[in-house]
């Protein structure tokens, strides 16, 4: 592992992806390396905080340090009864929306695919973790697209892939009753470039669970082009891998990733609370 040079210490986890900040609350709540932590998040696309141990308060505060925070609230309550901007990953004892969607969780995906400005960035505080599995795997879609063949890159840059809703579900309801079927086609769905062009000049590949098909190719060819990007993307050397520990904060560059988390039995009282950064660019 190498250290990175930054006024905040960060150790890198791979080569290519993630690092490790061991810092103290106090110090991120103060907002002073903002910054710094904005520009590692850009390089390196996954900061982890090791059992920094965040309160929801602490951790919606720190979100604020870094941007414009997203309300992403799904009815979760504060201490003073209040809606809190703080997302609940777990199973909301036994809903079957719930478990479908984070069923939905194993399969690699960016987040806001089907959006015009999807989020900027997520972090995640574990505050219960599963017995066995659950773990988190993020992979550099950046180094990914970097990494191809420059006639491929090139060809890759003209093409347009829609994202939707109905491809996402059946995922998790590969049969569904024409009902369920009408009813996740009603959903969104949007085309969007294959390759994304940001205006940092970083380009990235724009692929996951929710990729339905890449616009005026042949089916069978499509599929062809789309699972091998994704399997592409997700080779050992361009993902970082985190098991977590209660109290851990990871934070990642949502525009520059996919990620999943790993199978786990979803009764087991896994725990994560999520807060996000307003997007700040469209897919172009």
């Amino acid at each position: 592992m190498t250290v990175t040079e930054m006024t905040i210490p960060a150790i890198d986890l791979t080569p290519l992806i993630g690092s490790r900040i061991d810092t103290d609350i106090e110090t991120l709540l103060s907002g002073r390396y903002a910054r710094d932590i904005r520009a590692l998040l850009a390089s390196r696309v996954v900061l982890v905080f090791p059992e920094i141990g965040m309160t929801d308060e602490q951790q919606i505060a720190f979100t604020a340090t870094l941007g414009t925070p997203a309300n992403e609230n799904n009815g979760y309550a504060g201490p003073d009864g209040k809606p809190q901007p703080i997302y609940r990953v777990d199973a909301a004892q036994n809903d079957q929306h719930a478990i479908r969607r984070l069923r939905n969780n194993f399969l690699w995906h960016l987040d806001g695919s089907m959006h015009e400005v999807p989020i900027l960035a997520s972090i995640l505080s574990a505050k219960q973790v599963a017995p066995a599995g659950g773990e988190t795997e993020w992979a550099n879609t950046c180094a990914a697209f970097a990494a191809l063949p420059e006639a491929e890159r090139d060809a890759l840059e003209n093409l347009r892939v829609v994202h939707a809703n109905w491809a996402l579900a059946r995922h998790s309801n590969p049969e569904p009753t024409y009902a369920e079927f009408e009813q996740s086609r009603r959903g969104p769905s949007k085309s969007q470039p294959l390759v994304w062009k940001h205006r940092s000049g970083r380009k990235s590949l724009v692929v996951g669970s929710t990729a339905a098909y890449v616009e005026g190719m042949e089916p069978l060819d499509s599929l062809d082009l789309l699972v091998r990007l994704r399997d592409w993307a997700t080779q050992p050397q361009f993902v970082y891998r985190h098991e977590w520990k209660v109290g851990d904060m990871v934070m990642w560059d949502n525009t520059a990733t996919l990620h999943r988390a790993r199978p786990y039995e979803l009764n087991c009282g896994r725990l994560m609370h999520r807060t996000v950064l307003r997007g700040e660019e469209p897919i172009a």
